[in-house]
């Protein structure tokens, strides 16, 4: 264990050079001072900046981050209900499964040269930086051989971060993907929880900065206590005589967490949002719908952002729920082996029951999901927050998923050996 957890820290510190190395063909110093520049407006590409750990703003050969494939492990996810092949795949077991990991890898790099590309137009145009006197400069040599060095550098960084995660997952403590997302939201803490200290006003900043960290260990503290929430199905095995021995007779459960769909409608939610300002942005129009769209929609303080954010969040909570979770499988496995639920026939109407409870407990946890994302840009709008605010929706669920789920690797690992616990 000693050995794995240091193979993991190695990694981490790999991880974090990378995401200060700038790419070929960027001008360091002036993305320095765009970053430092107090009126440069970033809040489009402030989530995916999160998600990267500050790199996406730097240029970094680690801009992209992990986002690439979690956007592909995302579509695999959503295609799998859709193309019979990859759902044929899905139950062939560990060689199935194999076979998925490498198509999202496949697409993984397809996305990241499509991000990249988006990237590099982006920076070249001045745009990711508004505000920015020098945002144009980033790039001086705006050839066609410049940019593809730059797209394929960010590319082959992608493609880098994602063999150091499964080098985690194989060789370290596990869950390699989501501990280099919690990596990189972590490393964005520090420097967050200053800058709300130096624009504070009272006591030279500390008021504010206490009040923001008891509003976050509160919210971390309602976070764990919802994701550890959990219905339990009580599920009963007939017994059954196999020759002289009886098999069956067990009695378990099936857990329905109140939060079954994680963080993933937070995700689809403020990406869906980002797309009409992304469309106003690239577009430069001064229409009537482009006013609209940039004074609503791309405002998170707006009344219909908020509103439109909060509705989003709840449908895409039960929309992943549905199609993550099956009643009519879940259903035919346990009729298959002799399961019953007491009190409710096998087959269909256990089915049925299933789908009932699901939908009774998904509505607290799609609540619950946009309050979270939504009481940080309302209550700390005063201390300067914003929709990227460290101790934000997004950032808070992963932080404590992750942690959570490492936890419990280290001690399943620990059990596996009779040490005592992680924990003791």
């Amino acid at each position: 264990m000693r050995k794995k957890l240091l193979f993991t820290l190695g990694i981490i510190v790999v991880y974090r050079v990378g995401t200060n190395v700038p790419i070929p063909g960027v001008d360091y110093r002036n993305v320095q001072t765009c970053i430092d520049n107090a009126e440069a407006n970033s809040g489009l590409f402030g989530l995916v900046n999160m998600f990267s750990g500050g790199a996406l703003l730097q240029i970094t050969i680690f801009a992209l981050g992990i986002m690439p494939y979690i956007t592909a492990s995302i579509i695999l996810q959503l295609l799998t209900v859709v193309i019979p092949r990859l759902e044929a795949l899905k139950k062939e077991g560990q060689a199935g499964t194999a076979k998925i990991t490498q198509y999202t890898r496949y697409l993984t790099v397809a996305l990241a040269i499509l991000q990249g590309t988006g990237l590099v137009a982006t920076a070249r145009s001045g745009a990711l930086f508004q505000g920015c006197p020098v945002a144009s400069q980033i790039v001086p040599d705006q050839s066609i051989f410049v940019t593809v060095t730059m797209v394929i550098t960010m590319t082959a960084g992608t493609a880098l971060v994602m063999w150091l995660g499964e080098l985690i997952t194989d060789r370290g403590i596990g869950n390699g993907m989501s501990i280099l997302m919690f990596i990189s939201i972590a490393a964005t803490f520090p420097s967050a929880l200053w800058a709300i200290k130096e624009q504070g006003s009272l006591a030279g900043g500390w008021i504010e900065f206490g009040t923001v960290m008891l509003v976050g260990f509160v919210m971390v503290g309602l976070v764990v206590f919802v994701e550890q929430a959990q219905r339990r199905i009580p599920v009963q095995y007939a017994k059954r005589m196999v020759g002289r021995r009886s098999y069956g007779g067990t009695s378990t459960y099936i857990p329905l967490k109140v939060n079954q769909a994680g963080v993933i409608p937070v995700i689809f939610a403020a990406s869906l949002l980002y797309i009409p300002a992304l469309i106003v942005q690239f577009s430069s129009s001064t229409a009537g719908w482009a006013t609209w769209i940039e004074a609503n929609l791309a405002n998170p303080g707006a009344t219909a952002h908020i509103v439109l954010y909060f509705l989003l969040i709840v449908f895409f909570a039960f929309f992943y729920v549905a199609i993550s979770f099956n009643p009519e499988e879940v259903a035919d496995n346990m009729k298959k082996y002799g399961g019953f639920i007491p009190g409710i026939r096998a087959g269909r109407p256990t089915a049925e029951y299933l789908s009932y409870v699901l939908n009774r407990i998904t509505w607290p946890g799609s609540l619950y999901l946009g309050l979270i994302a939504l009481v940080p840009t309302m209550a700390l709008a005063g201390f300067g927050a914003n929709q990227n605010f460290p101790f934000g929706g997004t950032s808070i669920l992963i932080i404590v998923g992750v942690g959570l789920e490492t936890v419990r690797q280290i001690e399943s690992q620990l059990q596996q050996r009779n040490y005592e616990g992680f924990l003791r």
